[in-house]
């Protein structure tokens, strides 16, 4: 009999598992720090790639609910020079294995597919304490507390739980994104839609790039890449978002300016987001009662891969949970001896596209991994380098 369960995050990791117990009929709580499922934008779109993240959904039995919501055309791939020139134009022509969503698509899918009240919102974790006999206890911020014989972190890069399991935390990659939207693109930014096209743009130079996506309803989502220490960034105002757009846009001087708009045209004010990550090859010793999931297991800089790996975590352990109902010690070691190598792999191949990406040799090095046998063999650089 599997002992009482709790996870700790309602982010796509901490749902596919809840998911994927109660298909199996196994009953789980997540506990969110946000005060409803609605309380805050959930980010850009993700590509689902077919050998992770929609393995998951296929395991939480949400397959076809999925492909309902899959926006077409957005797995289409535009390189430019930083003047503009077309380098490399890639049509989607319906064949990839990375369909694109929105992610707040995707977790709203989730949610719904879960038994009411099985998410409890507004519970922000302040502590975890080890109790002995693999149960540990679980503080919230209003001075609540539950036991539990099952604690998963799925609450994210800086998660409560890991704690419990070791002493290492992110550390800052080096690099940054800053965040801009425009919006209805194709009537109030046209150039800058047609420069887009239809579904990710990469504009790179060595350390830094203008990356974008179209998304639903004729948004377009930046992401402007820098390779800066944190203290450049924290020289700028990001309160003024006038005077930190200008700053930011500096650092593409005599970029072609149908690049630049998307950062100096953008309808909001800058979004700064430093990225960490936790070493390649992090892992733990096995502690009974307590795993991780996701970016609270192993973030790692974004790759493509983030919330694709957290929906597998999620799905594996929940397989592995159902599979050994009676010895939940053996399913909790079955399932972290396959994710440690599976999540280092993924770092260090995201290591790898960032050189690419970000290196010397770029655009042209990216542009061969696009054209060459590893892009056929459905190595292509992830739609979604950017944060999660």
């Amino acid at each position: 009999m599997s002992p009482d369960i709790t996870i700790i995050g309602a982010g796509l990791g901490g749902l596919t598992l809840a998911r994927v117990l109660h298909v199996h009929g196994i009953a789980a709580t997540v506990y969110e720090a946000e005060p409803s499922p609605t309380a805050r934008h959930q980010g850009g779109m993700l590509d689902i790639h077919d050998y992770n993240g929609q393995l998951a959904l296929r395991a939480a039995g949400l397959i076809d609910e999925f492909s309902d919501l899959v926006l077409e055309g957005r797995e289409a791939t535009r390189v430019l020079a930083t003047d503009g020139t077309l380098l490399l134009d890639v049509p989607d022509d319906g064949t990839g294995g990375r369909p694109e969503v929105q992610r707040g698509d995707l977790r709203r899918l989730l949610l719904d597919s879960l038994p009411a009240g099985t998410v409890r919102w507004g519970r922000k974790v302040s502590a975890v304490r080890a109790l002995g006999e693999s149960r540990h206890e679980v503080t919230f911020a209003d001075g609540t507390t539950v036991v539990t014989g099952l604690l998963i972190g799925a609450d994210g890069a800086w998660s409560r739980v890991r704690p419990l399991l070791c002493a290492a935390v992110p550390e800052y990659s080096g690099r940054s994104v800053v965040e801009t939207y425009l919006f209805d693109a194709e009537t109030r930014h046209p150039a800058a839609a047609k420069t887009v096209g239809g579904g990710s743009l990469f504009t790179l130079a060595p350390g830094k790039a203008i990356m974008a996506h179209r998304e639903s309803g004729g948004t377009l989502h930046t992401y402007v890449t820098l390779a800066k220490p944190q203290d450049w960034f924290a020289r700028i105002d990001f309160s003024d978002a006038a005077a930190a757009t200008a700053r930011i846009a500096q650092e593409f001087h005599g970029w072609a300016p149908e690049v630049t708009a998307l950062i100096t045209d953008s309808d909001t004010a800058p979004v700064l987001r430093p990225l960490n990550a936790l070493p390649i090859e992090h892992r733990w010793d096995r502690v009974p009662g307590v795993t991780l999931i996701g970016d609270a297991a192993h973030v790692s800089i974004p790759n493509g891969e983030g919330a694709n790996l957290a929906m597998y975590d999620g799905a594996e352990l929940g397989r592995a949970i159902a599979e050994n109902p009676g010895d939940i010690e053996a399913a909790l070691g079955a399932y972290e001896q396959a994710m440690f190598p599976r999540s280092a792999a993924a770092a260090a191949e995201g290591a790898e596209l960032y050189e690419l990406m970000f290196g010397d040799s770029t655009p042209h090095g990216l542009i061969d991994m696009f054209t060459g046998d590893k892009a056929m063999a459905g190595g292509l650089p992830p739609r979604d380098s950017r944060p999660a």
